[in-house]
């Protein structure tokens, strides 16, 4: 699919940015177990990661953002966990050794992408190009996160 989302990614920026500030100062850090794993997704910064429990994973609530989100379907309310950068939330009831795997290997993808607004470029463009499920960030975040447990 081809689509040009640059119109709309200052609005994206801006509402992750927001989820990050909030995750950063409401989170909590990785116990040691959680650090090690961390480090076995290949997380470079461990301890720069928050986790947020949330009753359910914020939304984009600009008018655009929301339509926009409603074709793409990137963020729905049976997703489990959200990762922007070093921030991790997660839906209350779902956390899980596999999913906080999962979201780890995302910060590790953030850290090698070497920025929240790189990572979203690319991670938008593979979902729009080929899906959710067989996007290549989620793909190696799935084989990640099964292969370490």
């Amino acid at each position: 699919m081809d689509f040009d989302f640059s119109d709309f990614f200052p609005l994206v920026m801006t509402w992750a940015e927001a989820q990050v500030a909030e995750a950063t100062s409401k989170g909590t850090p990785l116990d040691e177990d959680g650090l090690a794993l961390a480090r076995r997704m290949g997380v470079e910064h461990p301890e720069l990661v928050r986790v947020w429990m949330q009753d359910e994973l914020p939304t984009p609530e600009h008018p655009v953002l929301v339509k926009i989100n409603e074709v793409v379907r990137l963020i729905s309310p049976r997703m489990a966990g959200l990762t922007l950068g070093h921030s991790i939330i997660i839906r209350n009831g779902c956390a899980s050794p596999t999913l906080l795997a999962h979201e780890l290997r995302h910060v590790h993808q953030y850290e090698q992408e070497g920025s929240i607004a790189a990572f979203l470029g690319t991670y938008l463009r593979q979902v729009l190009a080929v899906g959710y499920n067989d996007a290549p960030f989620e793909k190696d975040a799935n084989e990640h996160a099964h292969q370490a447990h």
